[in-house]
């Protein structure tokens, strides 16, 4: 009786998130699957972002990680294209360009939620990715709990 009540005390929460990663360096993509995947994580890399469009519509990611000095297509312009895909999908810059205050702003502006130099050390690109995860789970957390009022409200 005491192992049941442990057992569904358990949480069902999920510890890790889904990640797709597209950058065109195979080194950098590898490091970052290898990285993320060592903290508990899935994800996948793709290094030609032409295969994003295909990717999205048979998988589901949590955070797309998105470089922005491509030789087919530039990050810019393939993270407006994300964001009409998937509105809500957090999408962040891992770039070499360093900090450029110009790109840096037109990541934003396309719809990229956070912005980080490859010339960081790889905590801080997790740190932006925990910081990101945590305003989703809580959003969908006020969303859930704004339904549940509204549910409440209807009923009484």
């Amino acid at each position: 009786m005491f192992i049941e009540i442990i057992n569904t005390m358990k949480p069902t929460k999920r510890e890790y998130s889904q990640f797709l990663i597209i950058d065109d360096d195979p080194g950098i993509a590898k490091f970052l699957v290898t990285y993320l995947r060592q903290r508990g994580h899935t994800c996948h890399a793709l290094t030609d972002g032409f295969q994003t469009a295909s990717w999205l519509s048979e998988n589901d990611c949590e955070v797309a990680i998105v470089d922005l000095k491509m030789p087919k297509v530039d990050g810019i312009s393939l993270i407006s294209f994300m964001r009409e895909l998937n509105p809500t999908l957090p999408i962040v810059v891992f770039t070499g360009i360093g900090y450029d205050e110009e790109q840096m702003h037109a990541a934003l502006r396309a719809g990229a939620n956070g912005y980080v130099s490859k010339n960081l050390p790889i905590e801080q690109l997790y740190c932006v990715l925990a910081r990101i995860l945590a305003t989703c789970q809580q959003r969908k957390r006020s969303v859930a709990f704004n339904g549940q009022q509204t549910a409440l409200a209807g009923a009484a």
